[in-house]
């Protein structure tokens, strides 16, 4: 399992999920449910989350600093400021407020449910892996940061 830590680059992870949840829903639709606004609903989320993840990156840019989540050795410095006074993890934060809001639109359980699956995947593959690399690389500091700012905020 150890195989797919920091494998698959997150933004194309969202992008293959999207796929997959239009297809969950493309084939439960008995389940699917509507409620009203579901397009502007799904929208402003959409929006709202996608600013996240730009946040993240202008501030790692602004550091000076990788925005390749596969290659954590690669950070130049431990950015705390901005955003991530707030998340240690915006971007995927927003990666997960964008699938909210795609299976929002899509009004379908399923496709919402898998999102708690994307969730379990990037905890594991994804973040273990950059967080033991932050701490390798940045030691104390690290350490104190995680205990002051939550993973998932």
């Amino acid at each position: 399992m150890d195989k797919l830590e920091l494998k698959i680059p997150p933004l194309l992870l969202v992008i293959i999920w999207g796929y997959f949840m239009a297809v969950m829903a493309t084939f439960s639709l008995p389940l699917q449910f509507d409620f009203p606004h579901r397009f502007f609903s799904s929208l402003i989320l959409a929006f709202a989350s996608i600013a996240l993840p730009v946040i993240g990156a202008i501030s790692f840019r602004r550091a000076n600093t990788t925005v390749d989540p596969r290659y954590p050795e690669r950070s130049a410095q431990l950015v705390t400021s901005g955003i991530y006074r707030y998340s240690r993890n915006p971007m995927y934060l927003g990666f997960s407020g964008m699938l909210l809001a795609w299976g929002l639109f899509l009004a379908n359980p399923l496709a919402l449910a898998s999102i708690a699956l994307f969730i379990l995947y990037m905890n594991r593959f994804q973040i273990q892996p950059e967080e033991r690399a932050m701490c390798e690389q940045f030691g104390e500091e690290y350490q104190r940061y995680t205990q002051t700012v939550r993973r998932w905020a």
